[in-house]
């Protein structure tokens, strides 16, 4: 079986590095409004699958750690999207 509390943490580390990366690569002032698009995208699909992977993890009735961290993971891809979703908008005068 898998641990998921491992698997989670291991994510979350990977999104805290995303949380320092991501605002330095949408500050450089040489990124494009296409690079930006491709950021959106794939921050909002990854939040997408932690979202879905949370509610598989609710519906095979994993304890409150597992589910609040799959919560956490999730908001942190969605908090990091929303950023960049702001940046196009900006971008786009």
């Amino acid at each position: 079986m898998a641990d998921w509390l491992k698997i989670l943490d291991d994510e979350i580390k990977a999104g805290d590095k995303m949380r320092k990366q991501v605002p330095k690569m949408l500050s450089d002032p040489e990124i494009t409004i296409d690079q930006v698009k491709a950021l959106f995208a794939a921050l909002e699909q990854q939040a997408q699958f932690v979202e879905k992977l949370k509610a598989a993890l609710e519906s095979m009735g994993h304890d409150f750690p597992v589910v609040d961290k799959a919560r956490a993971l999730e908001s942190r891809y969605a908090d990091l999207a929303a950023t960049a979703a702001e940046k196009v908008k900006e971008m786009r005068g």
